[in-house]
């Protein structure tokens, strides 16, 4: 299997497919024959001294500062050398695998002055799985994430650090996996440290791909989160027993939102022909349930919608030409601009951010009316035997506890910025921040709705026999398989971890789709 890139094609799709198959990357014709041209052209020029930024000058507030010809290559080698200044834990290893197809894709658009063979080795450490060792801290997501992208680069080179992992997600394999020399690692799969001659230190650090990567990886997973929050929303509503009427598409139609009308859609048929529905849709006193519950389409919706919006801006951003300075070779001309600003990206992180902490709110609030005794049918914490038991009370304690992180890591990060390079930067998007913050929320997200599947199927325990929905009823039936019902207490941490484990393979989603044609 290969994923040809030129540049300009790359999909959400085809980056889930690279991430999770042993898809190989290969440059397609057409960008080798534009990479080649422009790097001639750079090379002309520095025989012609011409004065290019970061070519013949120096960087950031040193761009007034000639460099010798003899010296192009030692500004290239010490752009990386000297912006390796990360901080803080390492990237995990998919999002550097995903940096590196990112900034591959980049440069294959042939506006850079990237030589072939050194764009070459860059695919040939993704096609190797040798990934580079990148502290996650350190970018203002400005100039580009500068800091991230040198150690990349530092490896390239000759003079970083690696680990060679197959399994990007096998979290025992990367803890196992020794951290070496890029140096060994080059010698054990023959290849050459790159020698980086004139544009290339700079067109290969100066972009935003840091944060594309986390911005991708974070949408291709919200993606099929919203799909599953609406799965335990509807579970959680049979559970507690509550109306459909507020789902009826006539009301949605009169506010007709995209997410909104297909939520409603969708919880329509998750719970078709539920039997709990039926028992109690003639004498239901109740003339309107809860907000975390009535108001599902409209809140998951929003939360769609805005991830819709941030998905299709990252979809522009992978397919972007983001280093400086861009150079036209048809018209034989550079300019000098911004592109490598991160400020799309950290505004719409910042945004993903709020979304996906607002599923987790309602998630959070829909728990705890399964655990609180509220409803009349459900006993407190869901145990029979209470005060001997504790039941599952304390899945909303860690639900409260997300939901609280969440709320302090929405704050924006892209409302915040500190000049740098001696004002010559004088305005920094932070976008860095914005994603790493996003992809903490994502990931707290995805156990919040855990929990709630957890919690909505061991209430639906004690509403038998009578069944859920036909795509209900396959959620419970799926989590059941390895999941059995909370009869005594037990460790509570070995279910969470199982139906975190069943969200993070996309078993119950999975299952409910080849039933139901959730949206």
């Amino acid at each position: 299997m290969k994923l040809i890139i030129d540049g300009n094609s790359l999909t959400l799709k085809s980056i889930e497919n690279f991430l999770s198959t042993s898809t190989s990357v290969e440059l397609s014709n057409e960008a080798k024959k534009k990479i080649s041209k422009v790097s001639s052209l750079v090379d002309k020029w520095v025989n012609e001294r011409k004065i290019i930024y970061g070519v013949t000058t120096g960087f950031g507030d040193f761009s007034n500062i000639r460099i010798d010809k003899k010296d192009i290559e030692k500004l290239q080698e010490n752009l990386i050398i000297s912006h390796t200044a990360g901080v803080g834990e390492n990237l995990p290893p998919h999002i550097v695998k995903l940096m590196m197809l990112l900034r591959a894709n980049a440069l294959a658009g042939g506006y850079s002055g990237i030589k072939l063979n050194t764009l070459q080795l860059l695919i040939d450490f993704i096609n190797n799985n040798i990934l580079p060792v990148i502290p996650s801290q350190g970018s203002v997501g400005s100039s580009g994430d500068l800091a991230p992208l040198a150690h990349l680069v530092l490896s390239m080179i000759g003079k970083g650090k690696v680990q060679i992992i197959k399994n990007i997600f096998d979290e025992t394999s990367i803890t196992k996996t020794k951290i070496i020399s890029s140096k060994s690692a080059l010698k054990k799969f023959r290849l050459k440290p790159a020698r980086l001659t004139a544009k290339e230190g700079l067109a290969l650090i100066n972009g935003t791909q840091m944060m594309a990567a986390f911005g991708s990886y974070i949408c291709i997973e919200a993606l099929k989160l919203i799909k599953l929050a609406d799965i335990a929303a509807a579970l959680s509503h049979e559970a507690l027993r509550a109306t459909d009427d507020a789902f009826d598409l006539r009301l949605h139609k009169l506010r007709p939102y995209k997410g909104q009308l297909i939520v409603a859609e969708n919880l329509l048929q998750l719970l078709k022909n539920s039997e709990i529905r039926k028992s109690h849709k003639v004498n239901d006193p109740r003339v309107q349930d809860a907000y975390s519950l009535r108001c599902i389409p409209q809140i998951h919706g929003a939360v769609r919608d805005t991830i819709d919006f941030v998905c299709s801006q990252i979809e522009i951003e992978i397919n972007s030409v983001t280093d400086n300075p861009v150079i036209f070779y048809e018209d034989k001309d550079y300019i000098s601009g911004g592109n490598f600003h991160g400020e799309p990206l950290a505004l719409t992180l910042d945004y993903m951010a709020i979304a996906l902490s607002e599923l987790a709110n309602i998630s959070e609030r829909r728990i705890d009316r399964l655990l609180n005794g509220s409803s009349e049918k459900l006993p407190k914490f869901l145990t029979n035997n209470g005060g001997l038991n504790s039941g599952y009370m304390m899945l909303q304690y860690t639900a409260a506890s997300l939901v609280s992180e969440n709320k302090v890591l929405s704050h924006p990060a892209s409302v915040d910025s500190i000049p740098t390079s001696a004002n010559k930067e004088d305005i920094n998007s932070m976008g860095s921040i914005a994603a790493r913050k996003c992809y903490q929320i994502l990931k707290n997200t995805q156990t919040v709705i855990a929990l709630e599947l957890l919690a909505a199927a061991q209430a639906l325990e004690f509403l038998k026999p009578l069944k859920c929905g036909e795509g209900t009823n396959i959620a419970y039936q799926t989590i059941r398989k390895f999941i059995p019902p909370l009869k005594d207490d037990r460790i509570i941490k070995k279910d969470i971890d199982k139906i975190i484990e069943l969200i993070k393979t996309n078993t119950i989603l999975s299952e409910v789709e080849k039933v139901i044609n959730i949206k």
